[in-house]
């Protein structure tokens, strides 16, 4: 309330001085008076906030220190300390707009100007002249009014004389005005000689410039005569990238000139060695005064103009010591030469280096960092220690601009927008998690299909490009500050001095970079790479999901695999179209997997595709409807990124090669027709023939089943387990499994090369189905001629037949001991009897046909493999030469 209290005081007086409206007209006062309240209580307009301002002083003083401008920080510094005794209220509004105004202070501000806010001498203080009296009072230039006036009585104008007066001329000269003390005109230039001597010999010196070629008798123009002196100044200023007299604009000799103490011979040799080394600085000098907007560029332009820089600061020690004397010397011109050599075989190669840069079309930004490279290796193959050494250093400083997006990715993830010049690009959309290993993240790569970066790091790219991806998919599982805590690694130094010390003099300097950086990497993609292995299988479930597919696909537990196929063979054997049904064998997937995998996950469905023949084409092969059969089971999306779509292809495959193998087996161990019929257990050669082919038959599918499981599968799962542990990354996770899908689709006989005799298998198979229907239509007619007989001979009977057995229905002749299909299962029966009537051959030559056909196909697969397994050298031919092993025993018994 008090400062309330206080506020409207303030208001009151203000509104009177301002306005000047008493209390008298008191309702003018009071409009006055509230619009000013209203304003000033609720106005947006805060103070300055003095730790902002503080805040953003020291930020400055950090990036003048940070930009190499010590002496400007500590001067601002100084300042600063010395204004705290001098503080007031508005000291932080007045920095505050002092910052406001100021533009690019890092760059702009010159330490010299501050000497200029000196407070000028009172002695020195303005003082108005007579000049500027005149010119302002606009009569400066009225010349008459300093004429000589004569009092005479002559009334005679004419005899005025036009002369200036004493006191002007003292007035002129009695002080000057406050420009021309403080600030520099042409006139402050100007020297005066103490002597013409002097400055005759200046101009003596430099006649040789102007003087015309002297001629001999004959009228004949001789070469102008220049001392050793001379030329080494002429020559000195060309290699500065000065203009001179002895060199044109291109660095080529004038040959108008030469030394007076050699023959011309040796003084154009001369002349034109040093014309070489000034034409090989000039691209040198134009690239380093071009200016860069890449920073790749920028700072090789910076290492270019280091080393410019300290060119010339060495011959600026030679000039100041030829000028300035403390002895006599002897200016030799071939002494300086060699004295430079040293110093500018280094820039002759950074000059190479800008040469062929700028001579390619299409260089890329690092193009320089490859010839540094190569540079500095050729400098230490060819024993140039000193070159080596220079060379060396300035790729490292080079090299650590290249270094800072590699940094940013291992680390963070992350790409700096609109860097071309890293090898790795982002996808302008986002992709599903599932595919955000290989998707959203891209190697850049040229045209051509090289790799878009220096030779020298692209063996060591897929590391950092792997590594930054693990960082990205840490991110998404919110688990990247978990690898951060463990770099514990101490990051070696990229520099000269550490990576190629004086101990690694005889080692070349590729393997030891090769070394280093690698060293580099290891200490963020060895962590990173084993942190996001460690969460995949501990807390993504990588290890469940692959015990979840191996049940599904593989039938790693053959009890949980028939719960799922026996249903589905039984709807197959009685015609039921249910098992096309989507619902119904995702029902029966469901259950039978229930016991080892989230059922939830798991569905089944028939490709229609595969469901275009009929029931009993169906039934009748293994070709020509259990292929459409499909599970899918759900991964999550961290999963998916080890196994691959095209990994659950090829589980796919395995598992439809697996239940081609269990439809055959499951129709020779199933026992059909009825066996206590006196005539089927008194059968005779064809019935024995039929146990000799169905006893083969069985044999095949078990050995090619104990092939599959014992030889195959459980070797491969258990390496590929084990690689999975030893991994080094996601990389290699994704490599072992998919070696491990295509080392057992080939080995299983499933790959492209294979075709024939993966076709001559399920020939195998079809037999098993076809002799088993062979069968079952002659147990049936032996069934019927069995009746018949037994119906006449009661017929024929003088003993009446009881009325249950008369009226009682009679049962299919296809119908098995295990079978409990009631009327559905008699209509199956009825029509596959119909289906497989009508075979005029007899049952034993149908048999004979069908152990030919099996003979036929065993030698075939036998020989196959053992052909193709002598003939490739594929890691599976050692396998398929096992199953053709397995597959002659069979054979050999036959003979």
């Amino acid at each position: 309330m008090a400062s309330l209290a206080e506020l409207g005081a303030l208001t009151d007086e203000l509104v009177t001085v301002i306005t000047s409206v008493s209390n008298s007209d008191r309702d003018k006062f009071n409009v006055y008076r509230e619009s000013s309240l209203r304003s000033l209580r609720y106005h947006t307009h805060l103070r300055t906030n003095q730790f902002d301002v503080e805040n953003q002083l020291i930020g400055l003083e950090e990036r003048l220190r940070v930009q190499d401008r010590e002496e400007l920080a500590d001067a601002l510094r100084d300042r600063l300390v010395r204004l705290e005794a001098h503080t007031t209220k508005w000291t932080p509004e007045i920095l505050h707009l002092l910052l406001e105004l100021s533009d690019q202070p890092t760059q702009k501000t010159k330490l010299n100007d501050l000497y200029l806010l000196t407070q000028p001498d009172e002695a020195a203080q303005y003082r108005l002249t007579w000049g500027e009296i005149a010119k302002e009072d606009g009569w400066h230039d009225d010349r008459a009014l300093w004429r000589n006036i004569d009092y005479a009585d002559s009334s005679d104008d004419a005899e005025y004389i036009d002369a200036k007066s004493d006191t002007f001329t003292d007035s002129d000269s009695t002080s000057l005005s406050s420009p021309e003390i403080y600030q520099r005109t042409s006139q402050a230039l100007l020297v005066n000689p103490e002597s013409a001597a002097t400055l005759q010999q200046v101009v003596d010196s430099q006649a040789w410039r102007y003087s015309a070629p002297p001629r001999d008798s004959n009228g004949r123009q001789h070469k102008t005569s220049i001392s050793d002196y001379q030329m080494l100044r002429e020559v000195l200023f060309m290699l500065s990238g000065l203009p001179t007299t002895l060199f044109d604009s291109s660095c080529r000799p004038v040959l108008s000139y030469q030394l007076s103490n050699i023959s011309w011979d040796s003084f154009r040799a001369l002349i034109t060695s040093f014309s070489e080394w000034g034409r090989s600085l000039q691209p040198l000098r134009a690239f380093s005064a071009r200016a860069q907007d890449v920073p790749l560029m920028q700072v090789f332009r910076d290492t270019v103009q280091k080393g410019l820089h300290s060119f010339d600061e060495r011959i600026s020690d030679i000039q100041a010591r030829l000028v300035v004397l403390h002895e006599d010397v002897v200016v030799s011109v071939i002494d300086v030469q060699a004295e430079l050599k040293p110093s500018l075989v280094p820039l002759f190669a950074l000059a190479n280096i800008v040469r062929q840069v700028e001579e390619e079309k299409y260089a890329h930004p690092f193009r320089f960092l490859e010839l540094l490279f190569d540079a500095a290796g050729a400098a230490q193959f060819e024993g140039n220690e000193a070159i080596y050494r220079q060379l060396g250093a300035m790729f490292f400083d080079c090299f650590h601009v290249y270094l800072h997006p590699i940094r940013l990715w291992m680390e963070d993830g992350r790409l700096i927008p609109g860097d071309r010049t890293f090898f790795v690009s982002q996808s302008a959309t986002n992709v599903p998690l599932s595919q955000i290993w290989h998707g959203q993240f891209k190697l850049r790569r040229t045209q051509s299909g090289v790799l878009h970066a220096p030779r020298f790091l692209q063996p060591a790219a897929k590391r950092i490009f792997t590594t930054g991806k693990s960082i990205n998919v840490l991110k998404h599982l919110s688990r990247h500050e978990l690898a951060r805590e463990q770099w514990t690694a101490v990051e070696p130094s990229l520099d000269f001095a550490s990576v190629c010390g004086v101990d690694m003099g005889l080692a070349p300097f590729p393997e030891l970079f090769n070394r280093a950086f690698d060293l580099w990497i290891q200490s963020k993609h060895h962590t990173t790479s084993a942190t996001l292995r460690q969460v995949l299988f501990e807390s993504c479930g990588l290890s469940t999901a692959l015990d979840s597919l191996q049940h599904i696909y593989l039938g790693s537990d053959g009890s949980i695999t028939d719960a799922f196929t026996v249903p589905l063979f039984k709807h197959l054997d009685t015609l039921s179209p249910s098992w096309r049904d989507h619902f119904t064998l995702t029902e029966i997937a469901q259950e039978a997997f229930s016991s080892c995998v989230d059922s939830y996950r798991l569905l089944a469905k028939a490709d229609p595709r595969g469901l275009v023949h009929s029931g009993i084409a169906s039934r009748s092969s293994v070709r020509v409807s259990l292929p459409a059969i499909r599970l899918t089971y759900r991964l999550n999306w961290s999963v998916q990124l080890v196994v691959s779509e095209s990994g659950i292809a090829g589980y796919q495959r395995v598992f439809t090669f697996l239940l081609q193998l269990r439809r055959g087996t499951y129709v020779l161990r199933k026992h059909w027709g009825s066996h206590t019929s006196a005539s089927v257990a008194h059968a005779g050669e064809a019935h024995r023939f039929y146990w000799l082919i169905r006893t083969k038959l069985l044999w095949f599918c078990e050995t090619v089943a104990t092939y599959l499981t014992t030889i195959v599968l459980a070797p491969s799962i258990n390496a590929m387990r084990e690689g999975l542990r030893n991994a080094v990354d996601v990389d290699d996770m994704i490599s072992v499994h998919s070696t491990f899908v295509n080392r057992v689709t080939e080995e299983l006989c499933l790959g492209a090369k294979l075709n024939p005799l993966r076709d001559c298998i399920l020939d195998v198979l079809d037999l098993a189905i076809k002799l088993k229907d062979v069968h079952r239509a002659e147990v049936a007619k032996e069934a019927e001629e069995f009746q018949e007989i037994s119906r006449l001979s009661v017929m024929s009977s003088p003993l009446k037949t009881p009325r249950s057995r008369k009226n009682a229905p009679r049962r299919g002749p296809y119908v098995g001991r295990d079978d409990d299909r009631g009327e559905a299962g008699s209509d199956s029966d009825d029509i596959l009897n119909n289906s497989l009537a009508g075979t005029d051959r007899p049952y034993l030559e149908v048999l004979g046909g069908i152990h030919a056909d099996y003979e036929k196909h065993l030698r075939f697969i036998s020989g196959g493999l053992r052909g193709v397994a002598r003939a490739t050298r594929d890691p599976a031919a050692g396998k398929w030469d096992i199953l053709a092993d397995m597959l002659e025993m069979g054979i050999r018994d036959q003979r």
